[in-house]
């Protein structure tokens, strides 16, 4: 390509600074210039909620490098070698003419900015659902700095004590624990009977809400907000079942793409811009990436792409665009759906598909659910976490990894997400070299441990029952529940049953003769190891309607028994 390519980025927050600066490392003659309609540029909206809770107290620094150097136009133009443009609005494609019409938003003033490439990386904007009231002062969307460095300082000038949250997903937890850590009380409204509905399935959402109800958040699930009342800033959010006081709202019920300029040009589009595997649109010298774009999953069973936002997933694609751009193409192949997010002492992430999405897909699967500890338990700081796991009866692949509690999730779903790319399968993930040392992990990983469950379910060894299976049969059938933990144990907290028996493992051998041969039995422990050796030891004695609780305690996903409650 000609040295003097023209190209225009439309959009500087990830996905537009990322394709213009390696662009410039490819093609150092290459004329790019990158609009943006706000004043700043190339900042990490996702520290947004943790400047709202006070972990650090400049918001500028979301547009700092890790060396301090704030990502100023001149830094671009000094540093990169590209021009930026802010407070500068492309209002029309012409692709006949290959020009962007622009606005300058400060004095009003428009030009035509020619392009030989274009890249389209709008962005995506937040869903504001159709209720009213939303125009009233102290109702904010987490989107931008100035949103948060507004809402701070609101909540200092006013007092302001009452919080009201709409949308339990990603900003919904985020700003919850950073408003509870203010000292702020916080109720979270979900239209769902989750939180983090469509990225969690609900056994392992259930053990976040116990935690979040832990932290004093008041969780309004399955209400619908149909209006925000008030004379001149918002006091009550009304639901669908009642009302509820506040001082501001924050609403979070997910994110749109920002497509307009995409479709008013022509360019095809679904849930957002579509583009092909090198981010190209319906129009080859017109590219887009980032959050205005859907993206196709990684093991392509999902049919069409998904709208997942996320921003490293944008700076994924800025890489693409430039290199194909450049004549050195390299395809995006897809996501894996990984998200994580911390909800207090909680870590909550998904990667994969999960168990909803797979049966949706009609997919013949096999599923489970383990506790392990993240480091060695004699370690002190060694937390445990819960792990769902799905995977393909048919070939055994690894479908899906959910993480949920105190303990290092985290590195976790990062092996699993390597797992579902390279479409390993469990045998392989049980297989891994994990690094390991006492304060990194345990010597057998909690992911392996979890892997080679499923595999003796897949191969029938293994006889579990899933947390929300088990507190169904309890409610509406004749079954027994086989504590094998020891005493010590047991008073301490344990699953409410209206027929419970206590038997330790180091005992069950010996006292086989007192559990009933004509009923279902559930067996259940601390993590579920010794709820499944429990299972194997009963089978090898001729009794075989036993099923261990998946999980245990740990991963119960309702409230537990303990002394004087």
């Amino acid at each position: 390509m000609s040295g003097n390519l023209r190209v225009v980025v439309i959009g500087g927050v990830a996905c537009g600074p990322k394709t213009a600066a390696r662009l410039k490392r490819l093609m150092p003659d290459a004329e790019v210039t990158m609009l943006e309609k706000g004043k700043m540029v190339s900042y990490g909206a996702c520290g947004l909620p943790y400047y709202v809770e006070g972990t650090f107290s400049n918001i500028n620094a979301l547009t700092h490098t890790p060396a301090g150097v704030s990502r100023t136009p001149e830094f671009f133009r000094t540093w990169k070698g590209f021009q930026t443009l802010t407070r500068t609005e492309a209002i029309a494609i012409d692709r006949a003419a290959k020009q962007v019409r622009i606005r300058n938003l400060e004095s009003g003033q428009e030009d035509d900015l020619p392009y030989d490439k274009l890249v389209l990386a709008t962005g995506g904007r937040p869903f504001k659902p159709p209720i009213p009231g939303l125009d009233l002062k102290n109702v904010w969307f987490m989107t931008h700095p100035d949103d948060a460095a507004s809402l701070v300082a609101e909540i200092e000038h006013q007092g302001l004590k009452k919080a009201v949250l709409v949308g339990a997903g990603f900003i919904g937890l985020e700003v919850a624990e950073a408003l509870i850590n203010r000292g702020l009380e916080v109720t979270m409204v979900e239209m769902a009977d989750q939180i983090m509905p469509g990225i969690l399935d609900e056994d392992i959402a259930r053990l976040a809400q116990i935690h979040m109800d832990d932290n004093d958040v008041d969780l309004v699930l399955g209400e619908t907000v149909t209006a925000l009342e008030g004379s001149d800033r918002v006091r009550t959010v009304v639901t669908d079942k009642g009302k509820i006081e506040a001082d501001f709202v924050v609403i979070g019920v997910g994110t749109r793409p920002n497509d307009d300029l995409a479709r008013a040009a022509g360019l095809q589009c679904g849930r957002g811009i579509t583009i092909n595997e090198y981010c190209q649109t319906s129009d080859p010298d017109i590219y887009a990436g980032g959050d205005c774009v859907p993206n196709a999953y990684i093991q392509r069973q999902v049919g069409d792409p998904l709208y997942v936002p996320l921003g490293s997933t944008a700076n994924k694609h800025g890489r693409v665009i430039a290199n194909h751009i450049a004549g050195k193409p390299t395809p995006f192949s897809g996501i894996t759906c990984s998200s994580v997010v911390r909800a207090f002492d909680y870590t909550l992430g998904r990667t994969g598909l999960t168990e909803r999405m797979a049966r949706a897909l009609g997919i013949d699967y096999e599923v489970t659910t383990w506790t392990g500890q993240d480091i060695p338990h004699y370690m002190t700081g060694s937390r445990l976490f819960a792990i769902k796991m799905i995977a393909s009866r048919r070939d055994r692949k690894l479908l899906g990894v959910q993480v949920a509690g105190m303990g290092n999730g985290a590195k976790r779903l990062d092996v699993a997400a390597s797992v579902i790319y390279f479409g390993g399968t469990l045998d392989q993930l049980a297989d891994i070299d994990f690094g390991y040392a006492p304060p990194f992990g345990p010597p057998i990983d909690p992911l392996a441990v979890c892997a080679h469950v499923l595999t003796n379910k897949l191969d029938g060894l293994a006889a579990g029952i899933a947390p929300l299976d088990a507190k169904q049969m309890m409610d509406t059938e004749d079954c027994l529940l086989l504590d094998v933990r020891i005493p010590e144990e047991s008073k301490m907290e344990w699953i409410p049953h209206t027929d419970m028996l206590q038997i330790p493992l180091s005992e069950l051998r010996d006292r086989v003769a007192e559990l009933p041969r004509d009923r279902d039995i559930l067996t259940y422990c601390k993590v579920s190891m010794r709820g499944y050796e429990a299972q194997l030891i009963l089978n090898a004695a001729g009794i075989d309607r036993v099923r261990f609780i998946e999980g245990g305690v740990a991963a119960w996903p309702f409230e537990t028994a303990m002394p004087g409650l």
